[in-house]
């Protein structure tokens, strides 16, 4: 099984939209990475950027500005395919598994949310696509038991008592669950393209 074949099975979620270009060269994409800020570049023109700047420290997003610690390759066409194409996702690779690691502030983390449980739900919607039983029995779980936490009487700050104030309990089990849903995803995802 070439690494083409390998990575659509992995379940790359997302690719490119159709009418948009790089931002760092501006030409259609050639072998498209999306960074964890949701922005897309070549993988070759991210790369380029990183080897600009110090190799020792991530690169920041041309657009936002924000730090990239990881770069997800999307499925590989046919035409894309042959050892230029395997040299750069062996760049990415490379570049995931130095900085996919590092700790990240909470920031970063409430930052990285929406693109995690974007790309988590679109990879539960597709059928063509698999997540290992463990990860989905251990997501099924903690949404069950948030679910219920959320809906039952009894709270740590109780709704009946405090009013909208009681609800602040319940958001932050919600904020808690999500971030614990996106940190276990892009763990599934370090895994796939690169990571330890």
């Amino acid at each position: 099984m070439d690494s083409s074949t390998s990575a659509a099975a992995a379940g790359e979620a997302a690719v490119p939209p159709e009418d948009d270009v790089c931002s760092v060269c501006h030409d259609r994409f050639r072998i498209p990475c999306q960074a964890n800020c949701s922005h897309w570049f070549c993988g070759e023109c991210i790369i380029r950027v990183w080897n600009y700047g110090p190799s020792v420290q991530a690169c920041k997003c041309p657009i936002c500005r924000r730090l990239i610690n990881l770069l997800v390759p999307a499925a590989l066409s046919g035409q894309e395919d042959g050892p230029q194409a395997q040299r750069i996702l062996g760049e990415i690779q490379h570049y995931n598994c130095i900085f996919g690691g590092a700790p990240r502030s909470l920031t970063q983390r409430l930052q990285d949310l929406p693109f995690f449980i974007r790309r988590l739900f679109r990879e539960l919607m597709d059928p063509q696509r698999t997540l290992p039983l463990v990860f989905r029995a251990r997501m099924l779980m903690m949404v069950a038991l948030s679910a219920i936490y959320v809906l039952s009487p009894v709270d740590i700050l109780p709704e009946s008592m405090l009013g909208l104030f009681g609800f602040v309990d319940d958001l932050l089990i919600l904020l808690i669950v999500f971030l614990h849903l996106a940190a276990v995803y892009r763990s599934l995802l370090l895994y796939r393209h690169g990571g330890q």
